[in-house]
């Protein structure tokens, strides 16, 4: 039995379920949707009659001009709420102040030093006295991100432009990103923890000409140094012809400057310029109003990893998305402003989890929102144990916890007394995103973090999808450990086979969703025919014709119609529930001056659900006869930590294993899947080798292995 039918066969004998729980018991006066029978009733009508169901989730947007048609449809190209205009920050901020709620809180944020604690190994100088703690209102946000948008404009950004935005979980991301949409300008935030040719991959692609910044982040008691990197890619960039104007820097550690060359003031790298948010936000001017936006306007790119080539441009647009955003955060969280709930997404808002649950739907839908800067183990107790997220959860009373598996894994592996020291009897319901979560993580979250009376609300979405697309919904759906459940309201999914056929109950299939939905992605920007291909191009609905967007995952449906993911069908890893391209891993490794060839594969892990492992060929006639290139532990730990330089830490492999060949098709190409089952150990290849050219590699490495 392959790994992937045993991750099957524990999925399909799970029979526990979780009833819902009355709404009085957890504290809230009502569900927005309160048995099986009402979610039943409005998804049926939902897909039915989806002009009508939009409309009215449209209607909780405030438009600058209405809309005239609902939907138009031209597979595989979808236009939402033709004709209307708005801007998604009035939406999250402008329309709350303007409604009286100004001195409300929208984000709340914690930076990660705090006091050392007895028997925590680090200097009193790496910490604050108290934790670092702001409070945002509505007003006072409006304000800040007035003043960055008319700084902006200042530095030439246009209405259709891309800002790039590269910087730590800190209130000015939130700021800045929203301050890019105020005056029509779309953002593009890339993840914290990449490295410079992440950022210059993607500041290319986008045609960016201005990089926000900090000079740097904490992230487990070290500053993470993105100023330098911004520097490093603005050489990089310069290289290759692509000049970025203007580059805003945030001082949040207020460490050594990177550079010499940005002392004080504005500074220049050859012809990019340089300047200190606080010189220049600071002295902007707050009247800037929010521009008004064709509902199909890019609202922001994100880049995703896919299983070959460079990483995708994800294009979402301004008021499907909000539309979309703003309903499933309201009923799969339960969320009510006026009603003290505190919402917290524990991930970075360079993924897409955090634009549309750290910044977007919770805005919209005014209820606060909790940013955190650094790690869950900061400060590190003894074996690298932490309990900061309880700290957090019990110090700000959070009502409403989103975290992903991975993470939950980690606190499981930290003990239960690390929870158990918290009061955490605020919680009302927990949620868990990024990869499908194993029963036993489940079933310790529901115990010793929801204290067997809180919801898990288990999402399924993706980049692309822009919000959830199967989630419980906390009032209504009964809950089974390791599955996502249903289908949100609107969205028509469906497993099939390779014909485009619907498959029955416990048939493990593909992935689909048959009709379009307003956040749904609008393109691969600057490459139409990766779009196509990508989602549109693989499967079509038999009784149609029309193309089936396709997840890229596998999964099968119960006798109850409840779903169950199984993971990535294409060679895309998926590591603490990110996604990680195996090209941009092994074009990093065939960099190294040593290595010939290399390919990555992923394999099971406890904490991260996947792990890294890469086979590496060295170059030159075989190692034995080249002693200065020789496998070796130093050798292997400079390829680790050439991955980490070139692509991030998240990206760099677990193992490398050194081999004199890889397996291959007579075609030449690499066959991965044999490559996975020796990563996982499985003990006799079951699957189909008959293309393989040289059994004997396949052989060796097994042998290598034992």
């Amino acid at each position: 039995m392959s790994t992937s039918d045993q991750a099957t066969s524990v999925l399909l004998q799970e029979k526990r379920v979780f009833n819902p729980k009355p709404a009085k018991q957890l504290g809230f006066d009502r569900w927005h949707i309160d048995s099986l029978e009402q979610y039943k009733a409005l998804h049926e009508a939902s897909v039915r009659d989806p002009e009508s169901f939009w409309r009215e989730e449209a209607k909780r947007l405030d438009w600058f001009e209405p809309f005239h048609t609902v939907c138009q449809w031209e597979a595989p190209d979808a236009k939402w709420f033709l004709g209307g205009r708005t801007n998604a920050c009035y939406n999250c901020v402008d329309r709350h102040v303007q409604a009286g709620h100004g001195e409300q809180v929208a984000i709340i944020w914690e930076g990660e030093p705090v006091a050392p604690r007895t028997g925590h190994p680090a200097s009193s100088s790496a910490y604050a006295k108290e934790p670092e703690i702001r409070r945002l209102t509505y007003r006072e946000l409006q304000l800040e991100v007035s003043r960055c948008a008319s700084t902006l404009k200042a530095l030439g950004v246009k209405k259709g432009d891309v800002v790039t935005i590269y910087m730590p979980m800190i209130p000015e991301l939130a700021i800045a990103m929203l301050a890019c949409v105020r005056i029509g300008a779309a953002h593009s935030v890339i993840f914290g923890g990449f490295a410079p040719h992440a950022i210059t991959e993607r500041a290319i692609d986008a045609h960016s000409k201005v990089i926000i910044t900090a000079d740097g982040g904490y992230r487990r008691g070290d500053i993470v140094p993105l100023q330098k990197n911004v520097e490093e890619s603005v050489t990089q960039l310069a290289n290759h012809g692509h000049i970025i104007n203007h580059v805003l820097v945030v001082k949040r550690t207020g460490h050594q400057p990177p550079s010499e060359r940005f002392k004080t003031g504005a500074s220049h790298i050859g012809a990019t310029k340089f300047h200190w948010w606080h010189e220049t936000v600071g002295a902007s001017g707050d009247a800037c109003p929010c521009e008004s936006m064709d509902s199909e306007d890019m609202l922001f790119l994100l880049y995703t990893s896919g299983s070959t080539g460079k990483p995708k441009g994800i294009v979402h647009t301004t008021a499907g998305y909000l539309a979309f955003v703003q309903m499933t955060a309201r009923l799969t969280f339960n969320l009510f402003p006026d009603s003290g709930q505190v919402f917290w997404c524990s991930a970075d808002i360079g993924w897409i989890t955090g634009h549309s649950y750290v910044l977007y739907g919770l805005l919209m839908n005014r209820v606060p929102t909790l940013m955190y800067e650094g790690a869950p183990n900061f400060p590190t107790m003894e074996g690298g144990k932490g309990d900061r997220f309880w700290e957090i959860i019990a110090r700000h009373r959070v009502t409403h916890f989103y975290t992903a598996p991975t993470a939950i894994r980690t606190f499981m592996k930290w003990g239960d007394e690390l929870p158990a020291k918290h009061d955490m009897s605020c919680l009302k319901v927990l949620g868990t995103v990024g990869e499908p979560i194993n029963p036993e993580a489940w079933m310790w979250y529901h115990k010793h973090i929801g204290r067997e009376v809180c919801p898990i609300v288990d999402t399924y979405w993706q980049t692309e999808t822009g919000g959830h697309i199967c989630t419980p919904i906390p009032g209504a759906i009964p809950t089974k450990p390791g599955s996502c459940t249903v289908p949100m309201l609107g969205i028509d999914a469906a497993i099939v086979n390779e014909q485009g056929e619907e498959l029955g109950a416990n048939k493990g299939g593909l992935f689909v969703i048959r009709k379009p939905w307003p956040s749904m992605l609008r393109g691969v920007f600057g490459n139409r025919e990766r779009f196509i291909s990508n989602y549109f191009g693989r499967l079509k609905d038999p009784a149609t014709g029309q193309p089936l967007y396709f997840s890229a995952d596998g999964a099968r449906r119960d006798e109850d119609g409840y779903f169950w993911v199984q993971g990535r069908v294409d060679d895309v890893i998926k590591v603490s529930g990110h996604l990680l391209g195996t090209m941009e891993v092994e074009s990093a490794l065939v960099s190294h001056p040593f290595v010939a060839e290399a390919a990555v594969v992923g394999y099971p892990h406890e904490v991260k659900g996947n792990a890294i492992c890469a086979f590496v060929t060295l170059r030159g006639t075989w190692y034995a006869k080249n002693p200065g290139k020789q496998p070796s532990d130093e050798l292997r730990k400079e390829l680790i930590a050439h991955v980490r330089k070139e692509v991030g830490a998240l990206a760099q492999p677990d193992q490398v294993r050194f081999t004199e060949g890889l397996p291959k098709t007579r075609s030449g190409k690499i066959m991965r899947r044999l490559l996975r089952d020796v990563a996982a150990g499985v003990e006799k290849i079951t699957q189909d080798t008959t293309t393989l050219e040289d059994f004997s590699v396949v052989a060796k490495l097994r042998q290598d292995d034992e």
